[in-house]
């Protein structure tokens, strides 16, 4: 019974200190992107050579690509926290596959469709951009005119 008490312990400790961990790693990723842009920014600006400039821009991919890879690990080992209750959109619409430019009517970007971003380790949002739940996809809306600007297709289970 100690033993099962302690182990309790132990695991109620440590869970927390892992899943911290996980986030850090992720918000260190988004450092690294926003790092590597500003390096691309900079060679413009200074009138960089076109190898330095690709060199740079090929950086800034291999840092999302981590990001995606480690968001993709983070998701994986956190299934339950991905499994929403099912979607329900507005009446007498239904749900179709969408593509970046895509403008959705109002109703779709409702106060009640929106998502934490960073809740769900998701890019922040800036100005009038919203994430919003479109079936099991995470789609981020420009609130003004209702186009479409990124799109996490499968995102919930």
């Amino acid at each position: 019974m100690r033993r099962a008490m302690i182990a309790g312990l132990l695991a109620a400790t440590l869970a927390p200190t892992i899943a911290q961990a996980q986030t850090g790693e992720l918000r260190h990723d988004r450092r690294e992107i926003r790092e590597e842009q500003r390096d691309v920014a900079r060679d413009y600006r200074r009138g960089a050579s076109p190898e330095r400039i690709r060199d740079d821009r090929r950086d800034v991919r291999e840092a999302r690509r981590e990001y995606r890879d480690d968001w993709r690990d983070y998701r994986g080992r956190h299934p339950d926290f991905y499994r929403g209750p099912a979607w329900v959109g507005p009446r007498g619409y239904r749900w179709r596959p969408v593509t970046v430019g895509h403008r959705f009517d109002p109703v779709f970007y409702d106060r009640r469709y929106w998502i934490d971003p960073y809740r769900y380790h998701l890019r922040p949002v800036r100005g009038y951009e919203r994430w919003v739940r479109y079936g099991r996809d995470v789609v981020l809306i420009d609130m003004r005119n209702g186009r479409v600007l990124e799109i996490n297709n499968g995102f919930f289970f």
